[in-house]
């Protein structure tokens, strides 16, 4: 099933550009690059870990179009959300 914005929540991150528009702590506001990793609560765009939790990010899919996603939507261990 290909990637669209409707099931985003439920595919792999790893490999999308994405970029952190807002988030509890300022500083990581504005990270963006390729997802490498993700666990329960983290994700990590080029070599910065992101928390999930009070975040809003935003995933280029591979047909450039653009998701906006709260990082609670996708706070859950990757092979879990997977498989919803």
């Amino acid at each position: 099933m290909p990637r669209t914005p409707e099931n985003i929540h439920r595919h792999e991150l790893i490999g999308l550009e994405a970029e952190v528009t807002q988030h509890s702590d300022p500083s990581l506001e504005g990270i963006n690059g390729k997802v490498v990793d993700e666990t329960q609560g983290l994700l990590v765009i080029q070599d910065k870990k992101v928390s999930k939790k009070n975040a809003v990010f935003i995933f280029t899919l591979p047909s450039q179009e653009k998701v906006k996603v709260k990082g609670e939507v996708i706070l859950h261990r990757p092979e879990d959300r997977v498989k919803k």
